[in-house]
């Protein structure tokens, strides 16, 4: 990415704890996120994607704030779409539309625009990647790996300055993968991944690895990766079926 990009807007989490269903899945956080690539590492159950969601404007805290670059995502839901975007692990959970053109207008009509320019919008986005044949195709017809494609470029036109990723990379086939890893990699967007593959969030500049609502570490993957990995094996060796007999 060029030197030149300016670091999107700062995050900042100050909040106590996050209870659903009468159990606590956050504890109480204060986290500042400025890096451009940042991993969210943890198990389900980890609290992770309920992090994501504070942090996308999808929930409140009950107490204390969430802020990007000074706004409130949950309040002020207009700065929030040009300040972050989040691509679901599921694009079926994401897409409302029937055709691509239809689905990629939405985002930009959101921000004001009339309906005709929003399609025009769309139509020469999708041509820029050299899927202008996607425009009336129903989205019925494209693959799980183009939906997520379809999605990312949707977030990708109201120009947010942090994207969250909510496990990408799941379920889709090997080349589909590299494709939209090397598309994300060239992005001067901040990048906020979710996953629970330490590997594959290796490359990030900042790891927070959350283990039962709480933040396990958080600094370089060279430092948390070897505690996660040893934290893993251990949980591995205690596992409630390793002494049952054969």
């Amino acid at each position: 990415m060029p030197a030149t990009d300016p670091l999107p807007d700062e995050i900042r989490l100050e909040c106590g704890p996050v209870r659903l269903g009468g159990r606590e899945v956050l504890a109480p956080l204060q986290l500042v996120l400025t890096e451009r690539r940042i991993g969210i590492l943890g198990r389900n159950g980890s609290g992770k994607t309920t992090l994501m969601r504070m942090i996308a404007g999808l929930i409140a805290p009950v107490s204390g704030q969430v802020t990007i670059g000074g706004a409130d995502p949950f309040r002020d839901r207009k700065a929030a779409l040009r300040s972050i975007g989040i691509l679901f692990q599921n694009p079926d959970h994401q897409i409302l539309f029937p055709t691509a053109e239809e689905e990629l207008a939405f985002g930009l009509r959101q921000t004001g625009l009339p309906q005709r320019e929003a399609l025009a919008r769309a139509r020469a986005a999708l041509a820029a990647e050299g899927r202008a044949h996607w425009a009336q195709a129903s989205v019925s017809t494209l693959s799980g790996g183009q939906r997520q494609y379809l999605c990312l470029l949707s977030l990708l036109l109201m120009q947010p300055g942090t994207l969250l990723l909510d496990e990408p990379f799941t379920g889709l086939d090997l080349p589909t993968l590299i494709r939209l890893r090397r598309r994300l990699a060239a992005l001067p967007q901040r990048l906020i991944t979710i996953g629970h593959d330490g590997a594959a969030l290796a490359g990030a500049d900042r790891l927070i690895w959350m283990e039962a609502g709480r933040i396990a570490a958080d600094g370089p993957p060279a430092r948390v990766l070897p505690l996660w990995q040893a934290e893993m094996e251990r949980q591995g060796a205690l596992d409630a079926d390793a002494d049952l007999a054969g």
